[in-house]
């Protein structure tokens, strides 16, 4: 049987960084999917990264209002699918709730890449991270619709 996709969280570290870059893109691409982002160690109630909203403006897309969360229990319950930008995300995420086994996957998952931290780094990480992350998308995309 097809799972539909509808509710899809993307994790990473602090929330700040990838996660809401890579939850606006989603957006963008599927306005009537429920698309949210956490993070494993969130820096919760902090903005979307000075970089990020830089790198996201670039694209026309505003994050300026995202406000970074912690991944819980009712988060994990309510996603259809979570993308992580990394194996140890995954892993964080599967032990603390093992019902997460089999719809926790990285986002660069079908080319076996991590999506690099960008946080407290330079802009160019955040424009590889960038790149990264709508690499890991295309290889999704038909999966997704």
């Amino acid at each position: 049987m097809f799972m539909a996709f509808e509710n899809i969280l993307v994790v990473c570290v602090g929330n700040i960084c990838r996660s809401p870059m890579a939850e606006a893109l989603l957006k963008q691409r599927f306005p009537e999917k429920n698309i949210d982002s956490a993070g494993v160690g969130a820096l919760v109630g902090h903005g979307a990264d000075p970089a990020a909203i830089k790198i996201m403006e670039q694209q026309n897309i505003d994050i300026t209002n995202h406000v970074a969360k912690q991944i819980d229990e009712n988060l994990a319950l309510k996603a259809d699918l979570i993308f992580t930008m990394s194996d140890s995300q995954n892993k964080w995420i599967e032990e603390r709730w093992p019902f997460c086994r089999g719809k926790t996957f990285k986002l660069g998952h079908w080319n076996d890449k991590d999506i690099a931290d960008p946080y407290k780094h330079e802009l160019s990480a955040f424009q590889t991270a960038y790149y990264d992350i709508i690499e890991g998308l295309d290889e999704w995309q038909q999966k997704l619709v």
